[in-house]
């Protein structure tokens, strides 16, 4: 009996089984990823959960505070600070601040109290609250006033009522359209004149549900706000009376005469009533509407909020997120197959013992990727210590991105609880700083590399720095443009703190960690002169394989992108964790299958140098997001510098860091099958 075939026949089986085993894991990883995601559809099937997040309790006659947050606009993206712009002043003449977070701070919000006043199942009809100036009015070749600027960029409010954000409801003659998401607009713009006219009356529609065995306790579980544009001819009244100004020819609201009734659509279009143009004096006034709600619980009032008319219906997503998971069962089931039957042979081939002297001839003549054996594992030529940076910093992202998908599809990161997402996002990255580091530098041990020193630094300041340089410049912008994402100077000192204070030592701890463990052990020697590559067909040129590999999983995500753009960019609420968790996992898995592919292509063409065409094969799909956000910039029609040093910082960073994701995937699982591969032939 020939021992070698022996040997060859052991190898086999290994591989066979091997490859049985990798197909029962992507099976039983997918008919997980299909439990979870029926799981997922019936929980948006029902109410929407949202923890740590306590109700609030009120009383006939009890104050509610009403609080105004920035103002915001999806055609500059700059959100400005409510009382920016000459709105009615808060009490006392400086807006108190509400204790945000860190989060709240980063983002821009900026909640403050308001003067209008609300008790609790007290309609109110056509209040005053104030009379404000609003500047000049709009002529040919003038710079428009503060208001009237605003109204054209399509500005919006952002009111608060017990920490539900306003919905904004518009009537015209036929319909009457309801939104849940971008607060109101200020004002409109007319569209034959041109002009400018503000909402300077408001109906603030507002509906409560009573508490379950608690007699005279009240729970709010909706705030709409209705607009109008009302031109009152008043006269302003001494200070100190009840009313800021006399309305000489009043609303049937405003008409202390009259029974009491509520300004309506009616009222605000009759004959001889005109919208208030956006200049001059203007008097403020609003209805307050109290309603029982018997049906809506105070549990589920942010459910019509997350399931928005411009968002997809759960069923909707749950059978197009299914479709996407058959395509990647399918590519799953044929790279296996593809790489079972072709490894197959490939090490029947490369085990087969020569009887004859024409085996002996051919066996000489050997050609495909078991001739790259002693170059495979050769540390890369270009910049190795730049790819174990990249290498640990996509560590730390992934690292990062799981916990706090994880964490927001059990519902601690809800909309009702402002600003923990990106708390959460910032606190993971630094304290995975210790990851990247020890990442980082185990790879580069690997690769023999002696300046460990400057391999830290780079690990540590490197994506770090660019993000926080990113971030400085437009907070720059920001504050030359006035607007609220200007992060106050305390805060940047804290995030410089996170960085320098924390991220920073973790990462030379984990970078220590990293150097004190043994190198990657390979299946084989490496040779101490590179083998000569031959011509490469042009479909495996460089290029070609980054642009292939990045479209597969790019369209495995697609949907789920478009609805994070819309939150991002669109003032649009996101809660669908759940969805973006297996969204995300089946990114991971198509980028490293694709990679795994053309990896095995590549070494098939005796081409060794695969660590860094692995890693951007990975990070392929990040090209195609930041194509897809050129071309998403184009229907936010904005012609702004600001816009575009914003939209393009933060898009530019997202897409590098998801390049340093799935490029980290990519690479490892290549390193992975490559070594499977070479530890199951036989070296001579």
């Amino acid at each position: 009996k020939n021992p070698h075939r022996s040997k060859c026949g052991v190898l086999r089986s290994k591989l066979h089984f091997a490859f049985k085993a990798l197909k029962r894991a992507m099976m039983r990883m997918m008919g997980n990823l299909s439990l979870l995601l029926f799981a997922l559809h019936a929980q948006m099937a029902s109410a929407y959960y949202l923890p740590g997040v306590n109700p609030k309790t009120f009383v006939d006659g009890q104050e509610v505070k009403l609080k105004v947050n920035k103002v915001t606009s999806t055609q500059t993206l700059l959100p400005l600070e409510y009382y920016h712009l000459p709105f009615c002043p808060a009490p006392g003449g400086k807006p108190k601040q509400d204790h945000e977070n860190f989060g709240e701070l980063l983002e821009g919000d900026r909640i403050e109290n308001s003067p209008y006043k609300l008790k609790f199942k007290e309609d109110m009809y056509c209040e005053q609250v104030c009379l404000t100036n609003l500047g000049r009015g709009e002529h040919p070749g003038a710079r428009p006033n503060k208001m009237a600027n605003a109204i054209h960029q399509q500005y919006h409010n952002n009111w608060i009522v017990d920490n539900l954000a306003s919905a904004s409801k518009v009537e015209d003659d036929e319909y009457i359209t309801t939104r849940y998401s971008q607060g109101f607009p200020v004002g409109f713009v007319h569209e034959e004149e041109k002009r400018a006219y503000v909402h300077n009356h408001v109906n603030l529609e507002i509906e409560y549900h009573a508490v379950e065995n608690t007699e005279g306790e009240y729970q709010i579980v909706r705030f709409t706000v209705e607009p109008f544009s009302i031109k009152h001819d008043f006269e302003p009244t001494e200070e100190g009376s009840e009313n800021v100004a006399k309305i000489l020819k009043p609303l049937r609201s405003c008409d202390r005469g009259l029974n009491n009734v509520h300004t309506d659509y009616d009222m605000v279009t009759a004959p001889g009533r005109f919208p208030q143009e956006a200049a001059g004096k203007v008097l403020f006034t609003y209805d307050v509407i109290w309603s029982e709600n018997t049906e809506l619980r105070w549990a589920n009032r942010w459910d019509i909020y997350l399931e928005m008319e411009t968002q997809m219906s759960a069923t909707v997503r749950f059978f197009a997120i299914a479709r996407k998971m058959v395509i990647v069962l399918v590519l799953s089931a044929m790279v296996a197959t593809i790489l079972q039957r072709n490894l197959q042979r490939d090490f029947d081939r490369y085990n087969r013992v020569p009887q004859t002297d024409e085996e002996r001839a051919e066996a000489l003549e050997e050609y495909g990727w078991k001739l790259v054996h002693g170059d495979v594992f050769r540390p890369p030529v270009t910049v190795p210590m730049l790819l174990a940076v990249f290498a640990g910093t996509g560590a730390q992202l992934l690292s990062m991105v799981f916990p706090t998908i994880f964490f927001a599809a059990l519902g601690f990161m809800n909309p009702a609880r402002r600003g923990h997402l990106l708390m959460a996002q910032t606190f993971l990255f630094v304290l995975a700083g210790g990851v990247a580091g020890y990442v980082s530098a185990r790879l580069y041990k690997t690769f023999k590399g002696k300046s460990w020193y400057m391999n830290t630094i780079l690990t540590a300041l490197l994506f770090p720095g660019l993000s926080f340089a990113t971030f400085f410049v437009i907070n720059m912008v920001a504050v030359s443009q006035g607007s609220s994402d200007a992060v106050p100077f305390l805060t940047v000192v804290l995030l410089l703190f996170l960085w320098l204070g924390l991220s920073v030592p973790l990462t030379f701890v984990g970078a220590y960690l990293g150097y004190s463990r043994d190198a990657y052990d390979f299946p084989v020697n490496t040779t101490g002169i590179p083998r000569q590559i031959p011509d490469q067909p042009f479909f495996l040129w460089f290029p070609c394989t980054v642009v292939v590999c990045g479209i597969v999983p790019y369209g495995s995500c697609i949907i789920e992108l478009h609805q994070i753009m819309g939150a991002m960019w669109q003032e649009q609420y996101y809660y669908v964790f759940g969805f973006l968790f297996v969204v995300f996992t089946i990114l991971l898995v198509t980028s490293a299958e694709i990679t795994i592919l053309f990896n095995y292509f590549q070494l098939c063409s005796e081409d060794h140098h695969w660590w860094w065409r692995s890693f951007s094969n990975g990070g392929g799909a990040a090209l195609w997001v930041m194509l897809y956000g050129v071309a998403y910039f184009r229907s936010l029609e904005t012609n702004n510098f600001a816009t575009y040093v914003l939209y393009f910082g933060y898009m530019g960073v997202a897409c590098f860091g998801l390049f340093l994701m799935t490029g980290f995937v990519g690479m490892y699982t290549s390193l992975w099958f490559n070594k499977v591969i070479f530890a199951s032939v036989k070296i001579d």
